[in-house]
């Protein structure tokens, strides 16, 4: 089975204080063979990048209205007239609040939904396969 990957670089903000962000370049990955999760991938001046994965379902909705808890937080809002997407990321090494610009973030998103459309993602998985496999014997 061929797997599909969509990706996007972007540049985001890493949001310091109500008045200070810096840019933060980062590229999105969706990987069909992975079918439920997002990857991020923050490049920030060190030795390796930071990666976070989460639910797709998380950021699609965190796109049109706040959702999660825990590690990951997702909503949209509006800075200086434009409409962006914060993303709250909390690790044991730290907090971090991130915007990117929402017509990009859902732009991708879009095509990932094409690729694997909502509900068919174990369908990429092959589970109903393994399954009936597993019961024939």
């Amino acid at each position: 089975m061929q797997h599909t990957v969509v990706e996007r670089e972007l540049e985001i903000r890493l949001v310091l204080s109500p008045e200070l962000s810096i840019p933060v370049p980062a590229r999105l990955d969706y990987r069909s063979d992975d079918p439920f999760a997002v990857h991020v991938t923050f490049h920030i001046d060190s030795e390796h990048p930071v990666e976070w994965t989460f639910a797709r379902e998380l950021l699609v909705e965190g796109v049109f209205r706040p959702c999660g808890n825990g590690d990951v937080r997702v909503w949209p809002t509006k800075v200086d007239g434009r409409s962006v997407v914060l993303m709250a990321l909390s690790s044991p090494d730290g907090d971090a609040l991130l915007q990117a610009p929402a017509a990009p973030v859902s732009a991708w998103l879009e095509r990932t939904l094409r690729v694997v459309p909502p509900g068919s993602e174990g369908e990429q998985l092959g589970m109903d396969d393994a399954l009936a496999q597993l019961l024939a014997r």
